[in-house]
């Protein structure tokens, strides 16, 4: 893997949202996607999930191919 594989894709961005309550995780691996468990209480409700992280080339690359399947 070379500096340019490493390079970030994407800029940063400004969201504003409404809601009730936040939590910070970390996603987990859990197969070939990924997982964050949330409180058993936000069963059958409405959110929205937000990375914080950016991607590097090669992450992103493997994001692609995991969403053709």
């Amino acid at each position: 893997m070379g500096k340019q594989e490493d390079e970030i894709l994407d800029g940063i961005m400004s969201i504003h949202m409404e809601g009730y309550e936040v939590i910070e995780k970390k996603v987990k691996q859990s197969g070939n996607s990924g997982r964050v468990y949330l409180p058993v209480s936000w069963v059958g409700t409405v959110v929205k999930v937000v990375r914080l992280t950016p991607l590097k080339k090669s992450e992103d690359q493997n994001t692609e191919e995991n969403t053709k399947e």
